[in-house]
């Protein structure tokens, strides 16, 4: 599905420019507060925000920084299907089999994208909150800070999971992405009162899929 990574396969339209200025906006917001952890989330499943997360990650490693793109959904996360890569071994396979001396190499990713890697999914754990919550969860995060510039939670919908709300505390900034035509008012709310709630950072709103006749993707900052 790497057809998905439109700042690659169509780096001078209109949605490539946008999500270049996503990037920008949050690069300041990140080097302004010396942050490094970037939570992609929305309100409903469906509604873009595995495509923002994963040209948000390329954009970043086009702009010379060593970024890692986590699929955090441990439930239905298809980052593997957008880069191709295998999902055998992967977030969920990483925390359960987490020690001080585990090897990082066997769950990271290189792409063919330079600067770019990327922890998929894994296998389906029976109890994703648990794992994003523990201590070896944190522990992971505290290391593969030292390692890249940038990293990426590539997370679940907020509305109705708490899989993502569990993640707020060890993250910098949070955007929600929003669907044009999809997500309602009603539901936007909802995601950011909740996230509210956690005390979360939100950076701000990507919409996407927007009439032609208007910009077919916006970001708008708290």
């Amino acid at each position: 599905m790497k057809n998905e990574l439109i700042v690659i396969n169509k780096p001078k339209s209109t949605i490539s420019e946008d999500i270049r200025t996503l990037r920008t906006n949050l690069d300041f917001s990140l080097a302004a507060n010396d942050e490094k952890i970037i939570m992609i989330t929305s309100s409903n499943p469906t509604e873009g925000k595995s495509f923002t997360s994963s040209n948000l990650s390329v954009c970043f490693a086009q702009n010379d920084k060593k970024v890692l793109l986590i699929d955090s959904d441990l439930r239905l996360g298809r980052t593997h299907k957008i880069f191709n890569i295998s999902n055998k071994l992967g977030l969920s396979n990483l925390i359960l089999n987490y020690s001080d001396d585990i090897h990082y190499e066997d769950y990271i990713q290189k792409t063919d994208i330079k600067n770019l890697f990327i922890i998929p999914r894994g296998i389906v754990p029976p109890n994703p909150s648990e794992l994003l919550s523990s201590a070896k969860f944190e522990k992971i995060l505290g290391v593969l800070k030292k390692i890249f510039d940038c990293i990426i939670l590539d997370a679940t919908p907020i509305n109705g999971l708490s899989d993502a709300l569990v993640l707020t505390k060890l993250v910098d900034e949070v955007v929600i992405v929003c669907k044009y035509g999809k997500t309602s008012i009603d539901d936007l709310e909802e995601c950011k009162k909740t996230l509210q709630t956690a005390d979360a950072k939100i950076a701000g709103v990507v919409i996407n899929s927007m009439p032609k006749t208007k910009n077919k993707y916006g970001y708008y900052s708290e």
